[in-house]
């Protein structure tokens, strides 16, 4: 039995394209006022304006992940504004294939500081507020990417290995206060991001896919929110493979 979709105000963070536009449509059709976030101030407006049948539910605001106090104080000013953030979801990312002949620091940077460190600041700024409520949700979008080391994966996959692995240090204690602590694991979704690949994407989603898959998970218990399902049951299963067997098959992606 699935459970129903927790009420807004919902905070998503990345929510200029992609999966989190797509599913701010979907939460502000289904009823809950949804805040979405970016650096940018101009598409967060533009999709407002091209959703005239729930715009009155749209509520665009500028944040920066990587800013903690910023963040912080944009938070607070929504809270103050639209109510009390039922349901946050940092979804902001960045995203550049990554290989041996490929080793900038500085790429490397870019991505953990958004990836990571901005899930840390997401974390940090939402949970002193939902523990004082003892009450909420926050979802980190994460990737399949982060179950195992994968070729041109070396900035991003780690990024989200870390989020993961924060996550599951946190989960136990955020609950214990009465605020769940999530993580979102999708496969490939066409992008702005995977634009980028050049290689084969199994399964490929189109964004509207993802964000269904995730109001399902939504009114579903559990710490992860994965799909589409076969990938996620395949790379499940290259987790549990010796390192010997593991890299004879990442050998030949490389190849």
């Amino acid at each position: 039995m699935v459970n129903p979709v927790p009420a807004g105000p919902y905070l998503i963070i990345g929510a200029s394209a992609g999966i989190g536009a797509a599913l701010a449509r979907r939460l502000a059709r289904h009823g809950d006022e949804v805040v979405v976030a970016g650096r940018r101030e101009a598409p967060l407006q533009a999709l407002r304006e091209e959703n005239p049948d729930c715009a009155e539910r749209i509520h665009p605001r500028v944040m920066d992940v990587t800013d903690f106090e910023g963040l912080r104080e944009a938070i607070a000013a929504v809270e103050r504004g639209v109510g009390p953030i039922r349901v946050c979801i940092m979804n902001a990312g960045e995203y550049e294939p990554v290989g041996a002949d490929d080793l900038d620091p500085a790429v490397f940077e870019r991505i953990h500081r958004v990836n990571y460190l901005g899930a840390v600041n997401t974390v940090a700024a939402m949970w002193p507020l939902m523990r004082e409520r003892r009450s909420g949700q926050i979802l980190l979008t994460g990737s399949l990417s982060a179950y195992r080391g994968l070729p041109k994966a070396a900035a991003y996959g780690s990024s989200k290995a870390a989020l993961l692995s924060l996550a599951e240090s946190l989960r136990p204690e955020l609950g214990r206060a009465g605020v769940q602590l999530r993580v979102i694991n999708p496969g490939f979704v066409k992008t702005r991001l995977t634009a980028k690949n050049t290689f084969h994407m199994p399964q490929l989603m189109s964004p509207e896919e993802a964000a269904e898959a995730i109001f399902k998970g939504l009114g579903r218990p559990g710490f992860e929110i994965a799909f589409p399902k076969r990938l996620t049951y395949t790379l499940k299963l290259l987790r549990l493979l010796p390192y010997w067997l593991y890299f004879r098959i990442t050998g030949r992606m490389v190849s």
